[in-house]
């Protein structure tokens, strides 16, 4: 079976992961009697998890999900070279379950949820004196599980459920969504009732990260599911915002500064610096492939896998997002590639968008001119208070409440313009659905490149409408279909794993 070969390469994979950045030195090739039977050899296992689950957003597999939506796609000479990869952007047929730069990515996800599974029965069943350590890292292991179940759910739909106690019951086919997002929403309420509000260790949750994906589940989960519920989101939502232990940094551009990391803003963020196997490699994949043409330790230096659409870096007035005076603007979006007073051009044979608006959150100036750009090691976020503070308005609003919704949508542009909002700038007097319109362009400008765009366009129904038209490949395709809200499950799972089948795949694929 499938899933008795992934608890053996989980258990290897994640202590094998565990770096400097947790301080631990995981024993291998533990008993199950062992692990179930001691909380000292459950422990590692969590922070295991931890260490793996950060390294899923590394490299290349960390921004896979960000292709094919209105905000960014693969820079030309990436679609002119790796057709499969192309597929998420032209969602050809190339999009299909053969697709493998997606199958990384459902692999990699599963062997950290068999482990969360693991060590969330082993932690239920261990009678050890210490009960206060014992829920810490149950709450630990249930946040891990409810996030990459989330996670893989927005993307896939309905998923299998790894709870090794209903293990005969459940097997390892595709579940209903309200089961599935039982188990999440569930999950996330074991880990608010049993997290500590603080954590030395900023690699691990608190009870508020918690609270603040929970009410995020609420507000993202499908209809299908019968969670969505804006009430329930509203209050987890609100939990954050009143426990007065977050707020916006004066400053857009500090947020993404390593001199701020794990600031008052951040709720939780993904931890890396400058030394292998702890960078994280975004840089390599955001920057200009000129750039990197002209000098390899040019910290925004790097090979166009994920850049803008044009939507996401135009004004206003040229039919993008930006509003004149917004500061966000040039803190995310890299516009001058001029390099120690060298323009770079760009040789032949490159796709020819080189020197085209770039993504600039992950440039990383530590490295310049002492390290190649691979080496890029500033944290990258999960959950912010901006977003939190959106979520919220969102409930608001849908929850028949617009004036107040505004209010909140209002200090996070105040941020953005620096502190005062211009004379019009101020969001007042919306109706309920001119506030759905133009909160979906509020989170770009404030989340781009952060990961959540494509959730947003789902939970919407907006991937269709807009990715046709604002995504350059999608547009030249003309193939995105409706279908296309939900990935392909791999045909590697359909082939190894006995429980889920070819009929199972999601339709159109």
């Amino acid at each position: 079976m499938k899933v008795k070969i992934l608890t053996a390469m989980a258990s290897i994979m994640l202590f094998a992961s565990c770096s400097d950045f947790l301080d631990q030195d995981p024993n291998t090739a533990l008993t199950e009697e062992q692990t179930y039977s001691k909380m000292d050899n459950i422990e590692p296992l969590v922070l295991g998890m931890y260490s793996s689950w950060r390294n899923v957003q590394k490299d290349r597999g960390g921004l896979m999900f960000q292709l094919g939506t209105d905000e960014t796609q693969q820079g030309a000479f990436q679609v002119m070279t790796t057709p499969g990869q192309a597929g998420l952007d032209y969602y050809n047929g190339f999009l299909s379950q053969e697709n493998t730069a997606l199958a990384e990515q459902w692999d990699s996800r599963w062997l950290v949820l068999q482990s969360a599974g693991q060590a969330i029965y082993a932690l239920n069943n261990n009678t050890e004196a210490d009960t206060a350590r014992r829920n810490i890292l149950l709450g630990e292991a249930s946040f891990i599980r409810a996030s990459l179940m989330f996670e893989l759910s927005q993307y896939w739909g309905e998923i299998p459920i790894l709870d090794q106690a209903r293990t005969q019951e459940l097997g390892y086919g595709r579940q209903p969504l309200p089961d599935v997002y039982t188990y999440i929403i569930n999950d996330l309420k074991v880990a608010e009732a049993n997290l500590p509000a603080t954590q030395s260790n900023k690699a691990l949750p608190v009870k508020y990260l918690a609270q603040a994906l929970l009410g995020k589940v609420f507000l993202y989960a499908p209809v299908a599911s019968g969670a969505r519920d804006y009430t329930q989101a509203k209050e987890w939502l609100g939990k954050v915002i009143s426990s007065g232990k977050y707020s916006l940094l004066a400053n857009y551009a500090d947020v993404f500064s390593p001199d701020h990391a794990n600031s008052t803003e951040s709720l939780y963020e993904f931890q890396f610096n400058n030394t292998w196997p702890d960078n994280n490699q975004i840089q390599w994949q955001t920057g200009s492939r000129a750039i990197a043409n002209l000098d390899q330790y040019a910290y925004f230096g790097g090979y166009d896998l994920l850049v803008p659409t044009q939507y996401c870096y135009k004004d206003k007035s040229a039919g993008g997002i930006w509003e004149p005076g917004d500061k966000r603007k040039d803190a995310s979006i890299r516009y001058d590639f001029t390099y120690r007073g060298i323009t770079p051009t760009i040789p032949a044979g490159f796709g020819g968008d080189e020197l085209d608006p770039h993504v600039k959150k992950y440039e990383d100036v530590r490295v310049d001119g002492r390290q190649s750009f691979w080496n890029s090691g500033k944290n990258k976020p999960y959950i912010r208070y901006a977003d939190v503070l959106l979520c919220y308005a969102e409930c608001l609003n849908e929850l028949g409440s617009t004036t107040d919704a505004e209010g909140y949508v209002n200090q996070v542009r105040t941020r953005a313009f620096g502190g005062t909002l211009p004379a019009g700038m101020n969001w007042t007097g919306l109706s309920q659905a001119d506030f759905r319109d133009r909160i979906l362009d509020e989170r770009m400008r404030e989340l781009a490149f952060e990961g959540w765009r494509r959730m947003d366009l789902i939970r919407t129904g907006k991937l269709v409408q807009y990715v046709k038209t604002r995504n350059k490949w999608a547009a030249e395709s003309g193939t995105i279909a409706e279908f296309h809200n939900r990935y392909p499950i791999s045909l590697k799972e359909i082939q190894l794993n006995d429980d889920i089948n070819p009929e199972d795949q999601n339709p159109g694929y």
